[in-house]
């Protein structure tokens, strides 16, 4: 990205806060324009600030992470703010709740600070960030039954025009492969797969990967047991 990547920090806790202003902060290429203590707080900034990424906390007062995050990516002007969940455990029963607000990743709390600055890079570039961890705690909640999750008919990839190389390739971006591991599985160059995401996005309406993740999920194309 041409311009520093804009960064407002979402916690209750005012000590965890300043420490990531500082890490982001002593970063180049990366600046914090706020700090939120609630999710109602969050909200209001990223119509004033218009972050490229809000380091999100799930527990918050007034409003939590998943409502803010709704907030955040289903206003038209703040839709184009990337939100990067943080949370203590990577079987937090939010996850799918907050990827279906529209988040683009999670990361843990006590994540090291090289993977946290990598993490808000990778996001504010327009990918998802989900961890191996994540994404089996995505198809166990899958595998439990449909109450309170809503499923998407597998004819929806017919319909979008999903030919069966974009099935191919959406199948292993929910199983977490990067670019580079997919093209050696199915023996493509990096270029090709990022075309091939790129049109996934495009016909399924999807943000990033992360939310390629759920379409693949919802329409039963990966289920648990799967490899």
């Amino acid at each position: 990205m041409s311009h520093d990547v804009r960064v407002l920090v979402a916690d209750d806790q005012a000590l965890l806060r300043g420490s990531f202003r500082v890490l982001v902060d002593h970063e180049p290429g990366l600046t914090v324009v706020g700090e939120a203590a609630t999710g109602a707080e969050a909200v209001d900034m990223a119509a004033r600030q218009h972050p490229d990424v809000v380091l999100m906390d799930v527990r918050m007062p007034e409003m939590d992470g998943i409502e803010a995050t709704r907030r955040i990516c289903g206003t038209p002007e703040t839709s184009g703010v990337r939100v990067l969940i943080l949370t203590m455990f990577d079987l937090d029963t939010y996850v799918y709740a907050a990827l279906r607000a529209g988040a683009s990743g999670f990361l843990l709390k006590d994540t090291p600070p090289a993977d946290l600055i990598t993490g808000l890079r990778v996001v504010a570039a327009g990918e998802g960030l989900l961890a191996p961890s994540v994404t089996r705690r995505l198809i166990e909640e899958f595998a439990r039954g449909p109450e309170g999750r809503p499923r998407t008919p597998a004819r929806a990839l017919e319909r979008a025009g999903i030919t069966g190389r974009e099935r191919e390739v959406l199948t292993l971006v929910a199983r977490g492969l990067t670019n580079s591991e997919i093209a050696g599985r199915l023996r493509l160059s990096v270029p090709t797969v990022k075309t091939h995401v790129s049109h996934l996005l495009t016909k399924l309406d999807s943000r990033d990967r992360a939310q390629l993740v759920i379409v693949a999920y919802e329409t039963g194309l990966v289920s648990t047991g799967s490899r």
